[in-house]
């Protein structure tokens, strides 16, 4: 294969043949390394490698050169090669200009000249850019392939599942000459879509997220039967504990019913999150998280599902689906929270066959200049509506209040504002949806209003509230009226409730009602639902596990 291209672009000689030089001798291995004098002379490189079919990975520009300036070149860049990670050199006079530029010419970083010593100021940002670029980039496919009709539910969900767990796949419709000629090779027709095919030539059809993982090779069974501290979730709160308990000695699983990441996993940006300027998705969050639990020696068991929770003496003992039994010292619960799902007629059977809950990132360039409408006036709907707009015509949120100032951050209000083909429709609500196989229409009502009308659409995506995932904890861990987990002086506050506190001490902050069992981000009564405090909370839960520990 070809290797991928870096491409430096300085006027200077001197500077030139410096950064050349530094790129070359780290990243010469794995990339072809090429420099241009000036912007018009990158360009012409870019349109002849777009013509040879060659990927280039990296555009590292100098702003200030005649004629074209960095920002100039890459406007005109991004249409050659939009998915080039894009680098801007500065002088520290050119610093507003390169924050502009984050949002004018797209860019992913700026760098400060001199970028002396390499090692320390250059080379970790590239690592970091090129990491990223190549998670997203298949040059020529060779991982699974996926078969099937696009409006399939069950097709939905296996791309869905692939998706979240970071497994490259191709998805292929039946209709295609591809697509429908590697069904007939593996003798499979349309009742038993859809079909995977792997690597190594095997496929399954029809199967389940358990028979993909197996294939895949997710893990899915505990090394041991005992442990210091069992995670049960793996959303920012989940991950920020397993990190954190790994890395201070404790032996720690973690145990995810889907895919590590939860629901903040599915964004498609978040852009007010504590060190990333640039914002990043919520699948790169995930996939960093896991990478650094990992690191430190966490055991991550997905898809898996925890079922029950007992408590013997000063052990407690979690259930798997399977049958298994894990034991530890203590239980962290961060299982989050999932969106409600629409309750009107005709929303079930066409769940997955253009009704969506959550962002639904893998559906959305199938959606390529139509319409789609969104219901939910967070910033999960906000971020969905910013994706779905670089691929659909018209994008309406529908907006049951007034406003969407109550519930979403301004950053993302402005962002849908300066956005043409973002259209929002407050105090509007869903009352039916029509289709056979798929989604074809909607009935909108006007709160205030009154009036009724029935308009096509071919895509729905629901972020209308959230509830948490406790069930399987009704009777051992104490709750409020909507489900979520009581801790810390709300379980004191809860003596009326028959598993109320029963130890001199208080409870740890985020303790429940049973000692040594902890719960943590959105599944906890009166958390604040963002990614940040979440991951706040799965990192200082770790100074109450050790708190408890030197009790036993």
């Amino acid at each position: 294969m070809v290797k991928p291209v870096l491409i430096t672009i300085d006027d200077d000689p001197q500077v030139l043949q410096a950064i050349e030089r530094d790129l070359r001798r780290e990243y010469s291995k794995n990339f072809r390394v090429l420099r241009a004098d000036s912007g018009e002379a990158a360009l012409d490189a870019l349109k002849k490698l777009k013509l040879r079919n060659q990927a280039v990975a990296l555009l590292l520009v100098d702003q200030r050169m005649p004629n074209m300036t960095g920002v100039e070149f890459l406007e005109q860049a991004i249409e050659i090669f939009p998915d080039a990670k894009r680098a801007l050199l500065t002088a520290y006079a050119d610093t507003d200009e390169a924050i502009r530029a984050i949002n004018k010419a797209k860019i992913d970083y700026y760098l400060m000249k001199p970028w002396t010593p390499p090692e320390e100021s250059l080379f970790p940002v590239l690592n970091d850019l090129l990491e990223v670029w190549q998670n997203a980039f298949l040059p020529s496919f060779e991982g699974v392939r996926v078969i099937g009709d696009r409006w399939s539910p069950m097709t939905h969900k296996i791309k869905d599942f692939l998706a979240s767990h970071h497994i490259p796949y191709q998805w292929l419709d039946i209709e295609s000459d591809e697509g429908s000629k590697l069904c007939t090779d593996a003798n499979a027709d349309d009742l038993k879509l859809p079909l995977l095919i792997f690597p190594d030539g095997s496929y399954l059809l029809q199967p389940t997220n358990i028979q993909i993982a197996n294939k895949i090779g997710l893990k899915m069974r505990a090394k041991m039967p005992f442990y210091d501290v069992i995670i049960v979730g793996a959303g920012p709160a989940g991950l920020a504990a397993a990190v954190y308990a790994a890395s201070e000695g404790l032996r720690t699983v973690m145990v995810e019913k889907e895919a590590p990441g939860g629901q903040a996993g599915t964004s498609s940006r978040i852009e007010n999150y504590l060190g990333f300027p640039i914002g990043l998705t919520g699948k790169d969050l995930a996939r960093r998280a896991v990478a650094q639990a990992n690191k430190f020696g966490a055991e991550i068991l997905a898809p898996q599902e925890v079922i029950n929770l007992r408590v013997d003496g000063q052990y407690r003992y979690v259930t798997l689906a399977d049958g298994t039994e894990l034991s530890s010292h203590t239980v962290i619960i961060a299982t989050g929270v999932s969106y409600r799902k629409l309750n009107i007629p005709g929303s079930e059977k066409l769940t997955g066959a253009g009704i969506y809950y959550g962002a639904a990132m893998t559906e959305a360039m199938g959606y390529k200049d139509e319409d789609v409408f969104i219901v939910g006036a967070g910033n999960s709907a906000g971020q969905a509506a910013m994706h779905l707009s670089k691929y659909a015509h018209l994008v309406t949120i529908l907006v049951r209040g007034d406003s969407l100032k109550r519930s979403m951050s301004k950053y993302l209000i402005d962002q849908i504002e300066e956005t043409k083909n973002i259209l929002v429709k407050v105090s509007t609500k869903i009352t039916e949806v029509f289709g056979q196989d798929k989604l074809e229409a909607i009935t909108l009502f006007n709160l205030e209003t009154g009036k009724v009308e029935t308009v096509p659409a071919c895509a729905l995506f629901t972020f209308i509230g959230a509830m948490p995932r406790t069930n399987w904890l009704k009777n051992i861990v104490e709750r409020d009226q909507k489900g979520y987990i009581l801790t810390g002086l709300d379980v004191l506050h809860g003596q009326k409730y028959p598993k109320g506190w029963k130890l001199p001490r208080s409870p740890y902050l985020l303790e429940t009602n049973v000692p040594g069992i902890f719960a943590v981000g959105d599944v906890r009564c009166q958390s604040v639902k963002r990614v940040a405090s979440a991951v706040g909370e799965g990192s200082i839960s770790l100074q109450f596990i050790h708190q408890y520990l030197s009790t036993l």
